[in-house]
């Protein structure tokens, strides 16, 4: 039969038995349409689980194909040889066979001659990368002998082909550095090329091989990856995720095309992907409202299904965010029903972790918290990394606290005073550098003496305040180191940008949660927020805002 039409009626083929079927009627075939049929059958009978139907491998057609292919591997034809090999490495067959032994060693005494083209190159490179523990010594050797070939001229395929056989190569200990400057200089004219699969393999190699200096490729890579966004594979999307994070690129245009993607594909999603979408907006502080809602309906749904770390990545964003999504009230219920049915499934910080970032927004744990404050399991606390370090401790108080202040009628045991930590070191406490002075400096010109407010006060509960104003009983300001007489007290929040999610006026829940205490506490709290002074550019405006927003009705204060 003509190749051209057994690849056109092969194509047409669903299933190994109409494989078998046709090939059976057919007297002759040239081995590079007997591999093409392997392939084939790799393609129908092969899924993301593995081999759907092992049967298929003692199927008598089947094993006269591999006896060809073992016994002629010699008289082979380049493409015959390595399309075969592809396709036997994509079914599972034993690589210590004396088939896989038979071609494998054919392919590298054809690469030791210098044999085979580029596109061989590559698809040799493909197979012994599917294999485990390939041979560094043989990648290398391909490596080589691609480079004979201008790199210029290499297509998606040699780029990311090489890119992680190269990660083989460096993983062993051998310098590569040099070729990956050119490569990565190549890569940087050829991305408007790449598929979504190729900028996934490319960029996932660059954070592989730690190539931190290539910005213009890595920024070039994630902004040709936006249109991508809908194409993209789950595995693929969580290696251009992950390549994100890890150089830390933020790109609006990305969110945006994952705002439009997420709602419509959650469904057909898989959980692990589900799972970076969150960390991703999590790292980046990014509150897109779509993406949450739509995460909480899934989770509604399918929580059941999800292991623990997945239900802990689906909702500690909530709370870290500070946001409520409309389905509330359905998504924490579901979320309690989990945790009575597979409480003791969750490893301790997990579901530390988790309980502690619910109470950031207001859902309290009642509940469970008898175990988090029990004496075992604050010892398997202390026993897995990271133990019991300061944010873990600070975690713990801060659960504590929280039924203290806002759940008085809790009576489970409480916290042991010795895992309690006296000052709260949250990720993003410490007030912006450049908006603090500058509210300092409009106190002073507001209340003339610097004795009147206190500055960054440690309180005896947890709490650091960022400026602390005392009045007495008329509403006079008091100086800062005056004990006697403080009828009130004013915490100024001084919130910079880095209290904020990105791009937002919504709070993050540590944040959130601290101005809610101090309250309870018995301070007024007012909020000094950076988008409400950035446009006051004079001391005595700024001055004029405090006036109004700490004194209303110009308490205590003369001219």
């Amino acid at each position: 039969m003509d190749e051209q039409l057994f690849f056109k009626k092969l194509d047409n083929l669903c299933t190994s038995r109409e494989i078998f079927y046709f090939l059976s009627s057919l007297e002759v075939m040239s081995d590079t349409m007997a591999s093409g049929a392997l392939q084939r059958i790799s393609e129908v009978e092969v899924d993301d689980n593995g081999l759907k139907n092992p049967g298929l491998l003692e199927n008598e057609v089947f094993r006269a194909l591999c006896f060809q292919f073992e016994f002629e591997s010699s008289r082979l034809s380049n493409t015959g040889l390595l399309n075969a090999l592809q396709a036997l490495i994509k079914l599972r067959i034993d690589p210590q066979s004396t088939l896989m032994t038979s071609l494998l060693s054919e392919s590298e005494k054809r690469l030791g001659r210098g044999q085979l083209t580029a596109e061989n190159l590559c698809a040799l490179g493909e197979s012994l990368l599917e294999l485990e523990g390939p041979s560094c010594a043989t990648l290398e050797q391909i490596v080589n002998r691609m480079q004979e070939r201008d790199i210029e001229r290499w297509g998606p395929r040699e780029i990311a082909v090489v890119y992680r056989m190269l990660e083989v190569i460096v993983r062993e200990g051998k310098q590569c550095q040099n070729l990956l400057n050119r490569l990565n200089s190549v890569t940087l004219h050829k991305v408007s090329q790449l598929s979504p699969y190729f900028a996934s393999v490319i960029l996932n190699s660059l954070v592989v091989l730690h190539q931190t200096r290539a910005v213009l490729l890595v920024t070039a890579l994630c902004k040709h990856s936006v249109k991508h966004v809908p194409y993209f594979t789950d595995h693929e999307l969580v290696n251009v995720l992950e390549a994100f994070l890890y150089f830390e690129q933020k790109v609006q245009i990305f969110t945006e095309a994952l705002e439009r993607h997420v709602p419509k594909s959650i469904c057909t999603m898989h959980p692990q992907t589900v799972s970076k979408v969150m960390q991703y907006c999590c790292k980046k502080m990014i509150l897109s409202k779509p993406v949450f809602d739509a995460v909480a309906e899934s989770f509604i749904s399918s929580a059941d299904k999800l292991t623990t770390d997945q239900i802990a990545a689906y909702i500690i964003p909530f709370g870290i965010l500070n946001y409520l999504p409309a389905s509330a009230s359905s998504l924490f219920r579901k979320l309690e029903t989990v945790l009575h049915t597979r409480l003791r499934h969750f490893q301790p910080h997990t579901l530390l972790n988790l309980l502690h970032s619910c109470v950031l927004i207001q859902r309290y744990p009642i509940n469970f918290l008898p175990k988090i404050f029990s004496p075992y399991f604050l010892q398997k606390l202390q026993a897995q990394p990271p133990g019991l370090n300061r944010v873990v401790m600070s975690q713990l108080t801060q659960l504590f606290l929280t039924v203290t202040l806002e759940c008085p009628f809790y009576e489970g045991p409480k916290l042991l005073s010795k895992y309690q930590v006296k000052a709260c070191p949250t990720l993003h406490s410490s007030p912006d550098v450049h908006l603090f002075k500058r509210v300092k400096t409009g106190l002073l010109h507001l209340l003339k003496k610097r004795i009147y407010f206190a500055s960054e006060v440690s309180t005896p509960y947890f709490y650091v305040v960022d400026i602390e104003i005392k009045l007495d009983e008329e509403g006079f300001v008091l100086p800062a180191a005056q004990l006697d007489e403080v009828h009130r007290r004013i915490a100024l929040c001084v919130d910079g940008q880095n209290r904020f999610c990105a791009h937002s006026h919504n709070l993050l829940g540590e944040e959130a949660i601290k101005q809610r205490h101090l309250q309870l506490l018995g301070y007024e709290v007012v909020q000094i927020p950076f988008f409400e002074i950035e446009s006051l550019k004079s001391t005595s405006k700024l001055a004029d805002y405090l006036h109004k927003k700490i004194f209303p009705c110009t308490y205590g204060l003369s001219n």
